[in-house]
């Protein structure tokens, strides 16, 4: 069975923690950890908009070249944005951001390394795609997802300067909520082999996400 690891920052021999087949929640810690997995496995971010996945991932996550990649759609977003005026609206050349997103999530698939990938919680078909693939790679794949509440993810919309739609907004708290939910009662994603909760201190508290030696 491939498992992850929580290990505890500053210890003085770090012994890691199994995150177990069913998952592991960290919600109300604020333990300093870092969340250890299996080089070559996948491991998608996922919560609310404005939770903090950006964020996260950004700061925990080391990119190594050829060894760990880390693929985020705001990413792609940001650099089609310096490409074109500032009044053209994100709206007209979203469908190509996110052509350009996915283009950019295969190669590093293919490419063998260890991937952290963002994710909105209401595509349920990138986690399908994502699963089918570390299968025929013999990978794993992990999911950490983010438990914050709607005003705490509206308030972050509001600080980034960028928010979706009410319409848009409920239909991630529906996807996030399903998520939610199932992993607390230990129910896992179709194809994924762990879960982590955080909530918002737990996830401050993260010192980095990793992966073992290949």
């Amino acid at each position: 069975m491939r498992s992850a690891y929580a290990t505890t920052a500053g210890a003085s021999v770090p012994a890691p923690v199994t995150v177990p087949f069913t998952g592991r929640d960290l919600r109300g810690t604020t333990a300093a950890r870092t969340l250890l997995f299996p080089a070559g496995d996948r491991v998608v971010v996922s919560g609310l908009p404005g939770s903090g996945k950006s964020t996260l991932i950004r700061r925990t996550v080391a990119v190594v070249e050829r060894s760990v990649s880390r693929i985020d759609s705001q990413d792609t977003r940001e650099r089609w944005a310096r490409r074109l005026p500032g009044w053209v609206p994100y709206v007209v050349y979203r469908p190509l951001v996110r052509l350009a997103h996915y283009a950019v999530l295969r190669k590093a698939l293919a490419s063998g390394a260890s991937v952290v990938v963002h994710d909105c919680g209401t595509q349920s078909w990138v986690r399908r795609w994502l699963a089918a693939d570390a299968r025929r790679r013999g990978r794993g794949l992990h999911l950490v997802l983010l438990d914050v509440s709607a005003d705490t993810a509206l308030a972050g919309q509001a600080e980034r300067g960028r928010g979706v739609s009410g319409y848009a907004f409920a239909r991630h708290r529906r996807a996030v909520g399903r998520l939610l939910t199932e992993a607390a009662k230990g129910q896992l994603p179709p194809g994924c082999v762990s879960v982590v909760l955080l909530d918002r201190d737990a996830a401050g508290a993260l010192c980095g996400v990793a992966f073992e030696e290949a």
